[in-house]
């Protein structure tokens, strides 16, 4: 999707032009014997990963952490850590299809029955630069394009935990590039003990005081910084789904492509940190166009990170986070008692929009290393309901854990398998409005016999050569949007990605 002066296309097919006669080459992986990790692993060890798979930094400062130090390089070019300056990439490719399924009827937001399948692409072109050498008042200068193309199956309508986290919600945006993220970060030390950190995209420094405060301005994607985790929060290099990606129940502010305005700020500790940022809401659900009165229409959010394992020699951590948006939403209760008394001919939210009306609710997030192979994880989320999904997608309390296992028993170090189990419901008001034929901006068929909407994830990501991975995912959702009248729904998805 990279679009700075090439094609998605052409960019693709220059990775695979470098890839195989390398692969022609050697038959074996490339060798490093104590490499740094790399960005496109960063999952192993940074935080902060969003659906592009770059990390933010390396926060677990925890003194019994251990990460595995023979994985081969992932990325076609080095970055050193050393450079005051940044400037990388990444492509993803997915293709999805599935068969047909059974559904006793079909509304205009359903999840299509038929069979059909779908393609979609982004790439990213990252750029950073840090001004000074400074490690106690370092200042990073942040700059991202972006392009998104492609659509989702049935438009990415019809389950709440959708299986692409990749497409853009709004498919008549088109792929033109666009300015995914401005910002500043500046880093304020508060010790004379530093650590070291994976320098990156959105910090370049190499080495961090172990106390500081951090902010950042500008334009940015919250999961960036908010409610990562290490197993379940990469969909370049890991699982697909909407929710296994991030807490469902999380409505964070965020125009249709993922992106807001806003700032924040963070204090780091050795085994804690804790942050805190507001952000501008879209006008309406699910838009484009961002409410800039952040006097009548904002997100907040705040979250608390406790480095502690529970296993010995192995990395363990624990996240619990809160939101609070105000915006111009609809109220689902106002609107199913409208439909009821005649005022409504259909059930509309939109029509009971209040400026103002807050949405909350709050998540846990946890991670922990069992092996050097092997971790689990598990979110948990919940949100009061009453008031418009408005901004991610429609889920009000969410439960999922899994696990991901690397390929070093198999001599495939960079190679992952993951199984992933997520469970999303929405409560009476909701149900309400979707059962009398209301329409959200993702559901909506017309009628409902509520359940949980229950998936099943697994995928295997295969490490060709250096950045370039191929994937394959399965994904198993029972009642496709919270109907019992339709579904089960198989998909099935293979994936390419390249990191340079």
């Amino acid at each position: 999707m990279v679009r700075s002066g090439i094609s998605l296309a052409s960019l693709f097919a220059l990775a695979m032009a470098l890839a195989v006669p390398a692969a022609a080459q050697s038959t074996a992986l490339p060798e490093a014997p104590a490499p740094l990790q790399n960005l496109a692993l960063a999952a192993d060890a940074q935080h902060g990963q969003r659906e592009d798979g770059i990390g933010r930094k390396a926060t677990d400062l925890s003194p019994t952490g251990s990460e595995r130090q023979d994985a081969p390089d992932a990325t076609i070019f080095p970055h050193p850590d050393s450079n005051q300056w940044w400037l990388s990439g990444q492509a993803n490719i997915i293709f999805q299809g599935r068969p047909a399924f059974h559904a006793s009827y079909q509304g205009q937001n359903s999840f299509r029955n038929s069979a059909e399948y779908k393609t979609s692409l982004i790439g990213t072109l990252y750029t950073a630069w840090r001004p000074t050498h400074s490690i106690p008042w370092n200042t990073d200068l942040i700059l991202d394009f972006e392009s998104a193309g492609g659509r989702g199956l049935s438009e990415a309508l019809g389950i709440a935990g959708f299986t692409n986290i990749d497409v853009v919600r709004n498919p008549n945006l088109g792929s033109t590039p666009y300015l995914a993220r401005y910002q500043v970060h500046q880093t304020i030390g508060l010790s004379q003990e530093t650590t070291e950190q994976q320098a990156g995209p959105f910090g370049l420094a190499p080495v961090v005081p172990v106390r500081r405060l951090e902010f950042r301005a500008g334009k940015m994607t919250l999961p960036d910084f908010f409610d990562v985790n290490g197993v379940g929060s990469d969909s370049h290099l890991q699982f697909m789904n909407w929710t296994t990606n991030n807490n469902g129940a999380w409505d964070y502010a965020a125009d249709t492509r993922g992106y807001t305005v806003g700032a924040m700020a963070e204090y780091d500790d050795r085994t804690w940190s804790v942050r805190y940022g507001i952000f501008a809401m879209p006008v309406v659900a699910n838009g484009i166009d961002l409410d800039w009165a952040l006097s009548r229409a904002h997100g907040q959010n705040g979250e608390l990170e406790i480095r502690h394992s529970w296993v010995a020699k192995q990395k363990g951590v624990t996240r619990v986070l809160f939101f609070a948006n105000r915006a111009h939403m609809g109220n689902y209760r106002e609107a199913v008692a409208a439909y009821l008394n005649g005022a409504d001919a259909t059930p509309t939210v939109t029509a009971h929009a209040h400026m103002g009306a807050l949405k909350y609710g709050f998540g846990y997030n946890a991670e922990q290393a069992i092996t050097g192979d092997l971790r689990l994880f598990a979110r948990f989320g919940w949100n009061e309901g009453q008031q418009e999904s408005f901004a991610y997608t429609e889920v009000e309390q969410t439960v999922s854990g899994g696990a991901d296992y690397a390929g070093a028993s198999w001599h495939r170090p960079a190679d992952k398998v993951g199984l992933a189990v997520v469970s999303n419901a929405i409560k009476r008001d909701h149900q309400n409005y979707l059962r009398y034929g209301g329409m959200g901006f993702l559901l909506g068929d017309g009628n409902l016999n509520y359940g949980r909407e229950n998936i099943v994830e697994s995928y295997y990501n295969l490490h060709f050569w250096r950045g370039l991975f191929y994937a394959l995912d399965v994904q198993h959702v029972n009642n496709p949007g919270y109907n019992r009248d339709r579904g089960p729904a198989w998909v099935g998805s293979a994936r390419a990605h390249v990191d340079f």
